[in-house]
């Protein structure tokens, strides 16, 4: 399966991930529209620390805490591999936040109920993220590495 990796040496902490895939979930054509103004939620967060800058995103781990410890069954993984979130499953009790080790899963936007990384497979048009699409340094990769 095809999965987001970091190359944190090559990561300049830009934060253009987190915008794009705000843009890439708003559901709205226009990124100006989208974002401007507006407080982002974006599926990817950039940590930075002691000039060492990554992105942190779902994992997609082949044995998820985070779909054990769903108490509503939202959390899922799919034929592929994908570990999938239902929000209208969701009741936001947020247990997939505290014990995903990767920090990857958060609040949505409306507060009610948890997002996370599901490769925009929802909103994909190129054939790969828009975090990796346009990473301007390529520190982002969609790849197989089996």
């Amino acid at each position: 399966m095809k999965r987001i990796y970091v190359e944190e040496k090559w990561c300049l902490g830009c934060h253009l991930c987190e915008y794009e895939c705000a843009f890439a979930n708003s559901g709205i054509a226009d990124m100006v529209k989208a974002l401007k103004g507006k407080e982002i939620h974006p599926r990817i967060q950039v940590e930075d620390g002691d000039g060492v800058h990554f992105a942190v995103n779902c994992r997609h781990c082949t044995d998820p805490l985070c779909v054990k410890s769903c108490i509503a069954g939202a959390l899922s993984k799919d034929g592929d591999g994908m570990v999938v979130i239902d929000q209208n499953k969701c009741v936001g009790c947020y247990t997939c936040v505290m014990v995903c080790p990767y920090g990857a899963i958060m609040p949505a936007e409306n507060g009610k109920v948890a997002q996370k990384c599901m490769l925009c497979t929802d909103n994909m048009k190129q054939g790969e993220p828009n975090c990796v699409k346009y990473c301007i340094n390529r520190a982002i990769v969609f790849e197989d590495r089996g």
